[in-house]
């Protein structure tokens, strides 16, 4: 049996990059799990992916896919994939709040000021989206005292990173993991934030091959990289870890929680910390 046989999942935004990577290895772990995420036919994005083949990709792991086209920026349909969630399972044991909303100009080098004010949806798909996802999560998991909660985050909560809005508002993803452990603590579910460096997402792949420097910038550096998997691993053992709640409320740079599981990418590599280039979490346990 696999460590997380009867285990439910939920990842937000994972037709394709880290969200895939995520179900994927928690699929290889037996868990079933929601996929959701706005691709549903191919080719309707210019990167490719869709929920359905993240979903079948898992039952090919050996886990259970469920693709769940959902748009986080509508409330609506947030509440409809929880309350099937509901319908469908005894429980929900793990969220993974990874949806994000990346503006095609993120890596451009121009100053706020000269972009758009629609960057702010950073703030709407990547920060209200978290907590309202949350919101439903956690009343499945406050009614069976148990369940993990992850916020997928990066060195950009304290090291300037591509722009205004992205720094914000992933800082603001772990401050809201770090006070949603506070309360959730009494209830046995467990809150937590995820620092990822350079992740071998498609996007990060077309970006690096047509973006002049981008190699050099120190959050982008090719030898410090992992696969969308990697942390989908962490995740795994975090998930399996009988003493989690020692942990909620922290934020952790996943390279180094992968080394205290004793946890390597696909390729058997020890995924290095940027603790001392790119800075060190501000929140520890609640």
């Amino acid at each position: 049996m696999s460590a997380l046989t009867g285990r439910v999942a939920v990842v937000t935004g994972a037709s394709r990059g880290i969200g895939k990577g995520i179900a994927l290895a928690l699929a290889e772990q037996g868990a079933t799990v929601y996929v959701t995420g706005r691709t549903a036919t191919p080719g309707t994005n210019p990167l490719p992916g869709t929920v359905g083949e993240t979903a079948a990709a898992c039952n090919r792991r050996g886990g259970k896919g469920i693709a769940v086209q959902v748009d986080h920026s509508d409330d609506a349909q947030v509440a409809a994939l929880f309350d099937r969630v509901a319908r469908e399972q005894d429980g929900l044991d793990i969220l993974v709040n990874n949806a994000f909303s990346l503006p095609e100009d993120l890596t451009d080098p121009d100053p706020f000021w000269r972009k758009p004010l629609s960057n702010w949806e950073m703030i709407d798909v990547g920060v209200r989206s978290n907590f309202v996802a949350s919101w439903h999560a956690a009343q499945l998991m406050t009614a069976r005292k148990s369940g993990l909660m992850v916020a997928i985050s990066g060195y950009t909560g304290v090291s300037y990173t591509y722009g205004v809005v992205f720094g914000t508002a992933k800082s603001a993803v772990d401050r809201m993991a770090r006070d949603m452990a506070v309360e959730l603590k009494p209830y046995g579910v467990a809150s937590i934030s995820l620092w990822q460096g350079l992740t071998w997402t498609e996007r990060a792949e077309r970006n690096l091959a047509n973006i002049p420097g981008l190699r050099e910038q120190a959050s982008t550096r090719p030898e410090n990289g992992c696969s969308p998997e990697y942390p989908g691993r962490v995740i795994a053992a975090l998930a399996s870890d009988p003493d989690i709640m020692s942990r909620s409320g922290g934020t952790f740079i996943t390279a180094e929680l992968g080394q205290e599981y004793g946890v390597t990418d696909i390729d058997g590599m020890v995924i290095p910390s940027l603790r001392a280039t790119r800075g060190e979490p501000i929140w520890s346990p609640v």
